[in-house]
């Protein structure tokens, strides 16, 4: 796969942002926490709703972990430990394997990996411990770090001055449309990713590699 990221083409290394969820990894919180919740509760699925929707200031790191998951655990009236729920909270991913494979061509070829995310103080860095290929990313940019959430202009604008980016040259990947619209505003090359149509994305990124003009391209 990717012959021009394995040939032609990996003397023009680019830089990257990426995001992580539903772009590196898949995510599922309903499954993974529904069984912290009793068998009583009649209303599961709205108690995780409940909780998800305070999910934001939570990964902005308005809230730290403990406070978080103490009231998640009233909210779902369960008896479990304070460590369950890290573990049911951290047990909600997949690996996206044909990314995956991209990334690791793109390292090898010298290609800048910088990840963007809205992402908590449970899941970092236990993840960068539980998913080890994420050493290839150089640098990361964490939402509950920097208190700032995509898709604010403020969390892209700290990107581009932190790492000295050229948005003109900067290929920005992730799956939400509000975020790559942000993205397009700024400048960068953007993709907006499908977890269910990873070949459009490589046609996409092979063209993307190939040229040495500043492509626009997105869908």
């Amino acid at each position: 796969m990717l012959q021009d990221i394995k040939t032609q083409f990996s003397f023009q290394p680019k830089t990257f942002l990426f995001d992580i969820g539903r772009v590196l990894l898949d995510f599922d919180f309903e499954s993974s926490l529904i069984k912290l919740i009793p068998e009583r509760i009649n209303n599961p699925k709205e108690r995780i709703q409940q909780i998800l929707e305070q999910k934001d200031a939570f990964e902005a790191g308005l809230i730290d972990p403990e406070s978080y998951a103490n009231w998640a655990l009233r909210i779902f009236e369960s008896d479990a430990t304070l460590n369950q729920f890290y573990q049911a909270w951290q047990q909600i991913f997949t690996a996206n394997e044909p990314m995956w494979r991209c990334v690791r061509e793109l390292a090898n070829h010298n290609h800048t990996l910088i990840l963007i995310s809205n992402i908590n103080a449970i899941h970092c860095p236990w993840i960068f411990n539980a998913y080890p290929e994420f050493s290839y990313f150089e640098h990361k940019l964490l939402s509950f770090e920097i208190g700032i959430l995509k898709p604010e202009f403020e969390i892209y604008q700290h990107a581009i001055k932190t790492y000295q980016l050229n948005p003109a040259t900067t290929i920005y990947i992730d799956d939400q449309p509000k975020n790559i619209t942000t993205g397009k505003e700024l400048g960068f090359q953007c993709w907006q990713y499908d977890l269910n149509d990873h070949h459009a994305f490589e046609i996409w990124l092979e063209k993307i590699l190939a040229s040495r003009l500043e492509i626009s391209t997105s869908i």
